[in-house]
């Protein structure tokens, strides 16, 4: 069961409005009007709870899980206990996803202005927000409409932040336009200087970085990531894009719709991915690259050269995936046949 203190619960509903929530189908249409409370994992769900199955690793707790009702895929239904109500989906996940939103409703945002909240006379608050003791809005910036300042979070001179956005405690944005519905964490820091030098024996020469962050509608920007001003050219994150905590992306960087970088990708300036890439933990990719749509790189990968469209690499430097197995077992087989395993 969730903590009361930290989440605030909805419900409860019957299978068949979870089935319609989620847009799947239930297995027993008897089942229709059994009443759950609640969502939790397979371990601990109990007879009042919905859980969901989305990864045959977990087919044995699902086997012995006492939840009222999981959402599984129709090929796993006949692994369920007897009496489990099923919801059946194509994405279980996504499906659960749904039905957890239902329980758990995102919190309507309260709107009032802290007296300990420090704005510009000539900064610009649109209806219902809500800004919290510490936050500094300055000269000319542009707060859209029931968009969330939290505490000592800094909006620097011009910014311009659009409707349904929340910025965390502590985030700071300079030199930025943000659409609507923009999540930024914090402790994140949006818009300073790219990494920029003229370098040489005279000493590094930093070069003026005269661009901007452009963030669309529909980001999620993790805690403490960090993401540099164009230093002409603007970096640009495309909508509907998820990064994780710990992310550094460099100037002139371009994000397509719909990419997700996990925690720790570093994105090296110049470099432009396209729709749908997916960066996963700790690799990095090096500037001035093309990285193609719905490409995948892997974990504590080093990108040095462009990336084709739907292409999976990995290692460093990364390769195409099969390649890279394929170097590994050589290397495997030679240190067997020499004694090294």
């Amino acid at each position: 069961m969730t903590d009361s203190r930290f989440f605030h619960r909805a419900g409860p509903f019957t299978l068949a409005q979870l089935a319609e929530i989620g847009g799947g189908t239930l297995s027993d249409e008897g089942m229709a009007d059994r009443m759950m409370t609640d969502v939790a994992p397979l371990y601990r769900a109990g007879v009042e709870d919905v859980s969901f199955l989305d990864n045959r690793k977990y087919i044995q707790a699902f086997e012995a899980c006492e939840a009222g009702a999981c959402v599984v895929h129709p090929d796993l239904a006949d692994m369920a206990p007897k009496g489990m109500g099923l919801i059946l989906s194509q994405e279980p996940y996504r499906a659960y996803a749904l039905i957890a939103h239902a329980f758990y409703p995102q919190a309507l945002t309260e709107s009032g202005i802290s007296p300990q909240a420090v704005i510009h006379p000539s900064a610009k608050i649109g209806a219902d927000v809500l800004i919290e003791p510490g936050a500094v809005i300055c000269e000319r910036a542009e707060i859209g409409d029931r968009t969330r300042i939290c505490s000592n979070a800094v909006i620097r001179d011009g910014v311009v932040i659009g409707d349904d956005c929340n910025i965390g405690s502590n985030a700071t944005i300079s030199h930025a336009i943000i659409g609507n519905k923009v999540w930024i964490y914090s402790g994140a820091s949006i818009g300073q200087d790219g990494f920029g030098f003229a370098m040489g024996p005279k000493g590094h020469l930093k070069v003026p970085q005269l661009g901007r962050v452009i963030i669309h509608d529909d980001v999620e920007i993790g805690a403490n990531t960090t993401i540099d001003r164009g230093a002409g050219p603007d970096t640009v994150i495309g909508e509907g894009c998820r990064i994780d905590n710990l992310v550094q992306i460099g100037h002139n960087v371009e994000l397509g719709r719909g990419c997700v970088l996990v925690a720790q990708v570093g994105i090296s300036g110049s470099t432009r991915l396209a729709d749908f890439v997916v960066a996963a933990g700790q690799s990095g990719i090096t500037g001035h690259l093309k990285i193609g749509a719905g490409a995948r790189i892997g974990a504590q990968s080093g990108v040095m050269r462009d990336v084709p469209a739907g292409q999976t690499v990995i290692g460093s430097p990364a390769v195409p995936a099969k390649e890279h197995w394929r170097q590994i077992g050589i290397v495997e087989r030679l240190a067997k046949k020499h004694g090294g395993v």
